[in-house]
């Protein structure tokens, strides 16, 4: 046996998508090969983004522009977290939104309406169209009662060009504004990794989490019980391992050496 043959028993694959799947809209070397090898072995598989800006509909059709047909059902977003999480928590509530699409008709099919007057909620996601007016609008709106949700914790996001700002970094002028910490909803929090497992219909233990970032992703896998997979093809290298007190299951270039003809030699794999 080799040191990735319990990986590959392994019933159930949870797997992030920027840095991991692709790069802005490059596809990551390995990853069809991954895809192939998820459907052939009959994995349950799960793409559990961090990034709110895509539907499902919307990830499905980018990954098919790349090659790759994937069906609506092996995705799930923050901004599905979101409205979840505040469909539950006050059903019919309004929000104040600084996000693009893919939140806003996430938050709408959940029944949360749109207020910039006196919403319950201010929630931000990752959005191009960011700027100083919003940021003013949300701050004043939490001043005056709103409670502040982001998306994700994710400071930074790969892309072709490089790294660039995520949700974390957009949120923190309003919580520097404001005295006020946002409740982030996507990875690490437990509510959207117990979906993810949900979803997949395994407990933890048949399960593995496959991301890029260590302060999502891995801690997220760990703190579900599940093995966790580091790939280096994103925002973590190997050398930023010594800043965290925990370690992931194993440590691999991309996704692409996880199915058995191309896994690494053991001593490569696990650390």
């Amino acid at each position: 046996m080799t040191d990735l043959n319990a990986l590959h028993l392994k019933k159930g694959f949870i797997c992030d998508m920027d840095g991991v799947i692709y790069r802005g809209n490059t596809l990551l070397p390995g990853v069809s090969e991954f895809v192939e090898w998820l459907e052939k072995k009959g994995k349950k598989y799960l793409f559990l983004t961090n990034s709110s800006e895509r539907s499902p509909r919307e990830l499905r059709q980018k990954l098919g522009r790349m090659g790759l047909d994937v069906t609506e059902d092996h995705f799930y977003t923050s901004a599905l977290a979101t409205a979840a999480f505040l469909s539950r928590q006050a059903p019919g509530c309004s929000a104040y939104v600084i996000g693009a699409p893919g939140l806003v008709n996430a938050l709408y099919d959940a029944g949360i309406t749109m207020n910039d007057i006196d919403p319950d909620y201010v929630i931000v996601g990752e959005t191009s169209t960011y700027n100083y007016e919003m940021i003013s609008k949300a701050a004043l709106l939490v001043q005056g009662g709103a409670r502040l949700i982001a998306t994700n914790s994710d400071l930074t996001g790969p892309t072709e060009a490089g790294i660039v700002p995520a949700c974390r970094a957009l949120v923190a002028p309003i919580e520097l504004a404001t005295g006020k910490q946002a409740y982030f909803m996507g990875k690490p929090n437990p509510l959207m990794m117990r979906t993810g497992l949900k979803l997949l219909g395994v407990h933890s233990a048949e399960a593995v989490m496959v991301g890029d970032r260590m302060d999502t992703d891995i801690i997220a896998g760990l703190e579900t019980g599940l093995d966790t997979v580091l790939v280096l093809s994103g925002c973590t290298r190997r050398e930023d391992l010594a800043q965290y007190p925990y370690r992931p299951s194993y440590v691999l270039h991309g996704v692409g050496e996880i199915p058995e003809d191309n896994a690494p030699r053991p001593r490569e794999a696990k650390i």
